[in-house]
């Protein structure tokens, strides 16, 4: 199936006539004809799928497919750690990359680093909708919705398909849309369609090194900001709107009205911060670019209009910790999900509560769901483990001879599926040296996958199972 992501960018290189027919023609024929021989040597097998299965395949999905994707790339020219780095960060929806140069690159390859995105994408609502909620991580366990295959099943059934179809129709029309808005606002037909592809997978790939801001356009902009925020929001939740017949679902969810009080109080802050300091000639372009950057790394998207590290004093770290929290569960986002963040911020109030009531008998809230104790202990596990993880990243990454701001931000982007840094890595990662990418290319995954998912496998205990 993977090998039919060739076939947009080969048909590219006849309209446009390009050189490079073969990279796509070869990568095709090659990934169809070994996945043809795989699937006709285990056709025949029915074997019932468990729990442990499931960790294998969501794991391998992301694995494979990146070194897979990485092929058009390596023959077009690029070093063997830039092209995987480049497909990792793709089907990850990460958005980082090492290429320089993008508006001189032939379009078939644009348009194949955006169809890794959208694809990686497709894989990653079914993996945080239908399947983690099955191998009993991510944040299925928030709602109690009768989607087929989300909750309960210690198989992974055929009924997750269900769930795929209904996902993927939604997500093909918010991408369809997108792409007619985008077209509207004046966009050429390959960028609307590229961008678009982008945009609803929050991954933050460009056709363009000025990403959105070479379009200069304010309306493309707030179409952006649109998506990136639909983008960010749970699947789960556009499910319930458009086929559970409840379309005041988006403000009655506890996550995302949580989610965007907290854009909205960091852009607040970073609009304040840029008149007070006359970073723009105008209030209205202070307010367009506060509110952009601050959906577009909050969500984790990563495009830009400008250099935001540039913006004065502790705005950048600022949108980087945004980061840290994220989108909603169950969407495309990366990050540590703003479920888990709500959760622990409503634990440690209980705790102080309780440090001046010591009898009274609370419960940790989100709207009015009482939040199971064991889902509360699994979330403060999430996050103890995440801050191993990152700092053992960034020494490593210190190792390899950055410095601390670039390390720390290029840690951050790729853990949390951002893409565009702070220091040396505000535009692109060329500067990392082949171990460092490497590392990198493993915060990413380890990012998409939420970290258990990944972590499980290094457990002697599961293959012992």
């Amino acid at each position: 199936m993977f090998s039919l992501s060739f076939l947009p960018p080969l048909a590219l290189t006849f309209i446009y006539d390009e050189s490079n027919k073969n990279i796509f023609l070869f990568s095709f024929i090659f990934f169809l004809i070994s996945g043809l021989l795989m699937w006709f040597g285990t056709r025949h097998k029915k074997l019932a799928l468990n729990i442990s299965d499931g960790f294998i395949i969501t794991t391998m999905f992301w694995i494979v497919l990146a070194c897979a994707g990485a092929m058009p790339f390596y023959f077009f020219g690029l070093s063997v750690s830039d092209s995987v780095f480049e497909s990792v960060s793709g089907i990850t929806t990460t958005g980082a990359t090492t290429i320089v140069g993008l508006d001189e690159y032939p379009k078939s390859i644009l348009l194949y680093r955006q169809l890794l995105q959208w694809i990686g994408g497709m894989g990653l609502i079914v993996l945080a909708v239908a399947v983690m909620p099955a191998l009993g991580i991510g944040g299925g366990q928030l709602y109690k919705m009768e989607l087929p295959g989300s909750h309960g099943s210690q198989k992974l059934t055929p009924k997750i398909t269900d769930s795929a179809k209904a996902l993927w129709k939604i997500y093909v029309g918010l991408t369809l849309v997108c792409a007619l808005l985008y077209l509207i606002s004046g966009m050429s037909i390959f960028d609307a369609i590229a961008h678009s592809l982008s945009t609803v997978a929050g991954g933050g790939f460009s056709t363009h090194d000025n990403s959105i801001g070479f379009f200069e356009s304010s309306l493309i902009e707030w179409v952006c900001i649109i998506f990136m925020l639909l983008s960010a929001a749970s699947f789960a939740v556009h499910y319930a709107a458009i086929f559970g017949g409840q379309p005041l679902k988006y403000f009655y969810d506890s996550e995302f009205r949580f989610f965007m009080s907290v854009v909205l109080i960091i852009s607040t802050i970073c609009l304040l911060v840029n008149i007070l300091n006359g970073s723009y000639s105008d209030v209205a372009l202070a307010f367009s670019s506060s509110i952009f950057h601050t959906v577009s790394i909050v969500t984790t998207s990563g495009f830009t209009t400008e250099n935001f590290s540039l913006w004065p004093g502790f705005l950048p770290y600022l949108l980087l910790v945004g980061a840290f929290m994220g989108a909603c569960s169950q969407s495309v986002g990366g990050g540590i999900k703003a479920w888990r963040v709500l959760i622990m911020i409503n634990q440690a109030y209980k705790e102080i509560l309780k440090t001046i009531h010591p009898n009274a008998v609370l419960t940790s809230k989100i709207g009015t769901k009482v939040i199971d104790a064991k889902i509360a202990e699994k979330v403060w596990g999430f996050f103890s483990i995440y801050v191993f993880i990152f700092m053992f990243l960034l020494l490593a990454m210190l190792g390899t001879g950055l410095n601390f701001e670039t390390a720390f931000s290029a840690v951050g982007a790729c853990l949390n599926n951002l893409g565009p840094g702070l220091g040396n890595v505000a535009e692109n990662y060329s500067g990392v040296n082949e171990i460092g990418k490497l590392i990198l290319c493993f915060a990413m995954i380890l990012g998409r996958l939420e970290i258990f998912t990944l972590l499980v496998l290094f457990m002697p205990a599961f293959w012992r199972r």
